[in-house]
């Protein structure tokens, strides 16, 4: 079940949220802005759930941008502190999700 997922999803909505160093480099670097990620996450899609992941569980997951562009955020939760991370953020290419690779 994809219990992080939801738990992310729901935190990023309801602002219980932060955005780490590195994820605003990325998204810097990238063109995306904060409000384009979260605006997004009402349609996001999970790819991966890593429940275990030291220090923090992880979640992946593809978010459409209100561009049209689709986007791969990385967030943790930080369980102590009830918030959401962004750890990351790249946007995808079609290429990215094909069936072939």
């Amino acid at each position: 079940m994809p219990q992080l997922f939801d738990e992310i999803c729901r935190l990023v909505a309801e602002g219980q949220y932060l955005i780490g160093d590195h994820a605003w480099e990325r998204l810097l670097e990238r063109g995306i802005m904060e409000w384009q990620i979260v605006a997004g996450m009402t349609d996001a899609q999970l790819i991966t759930e890593r429940r275990l992941a030291r220090p923090n569980p992880v979640v992946e997951m593809r978010v459409p941008l209100p561009n049209g562009d689709d986007c791969k955020v990385v967030w943790s939760l930080l369980r102590r502190e009830r918030v959401a991370k962004l750890v990351t953020a790249h946007l995808l290419g079609d290429e990215d999700f094909s069936e072939e690779g």
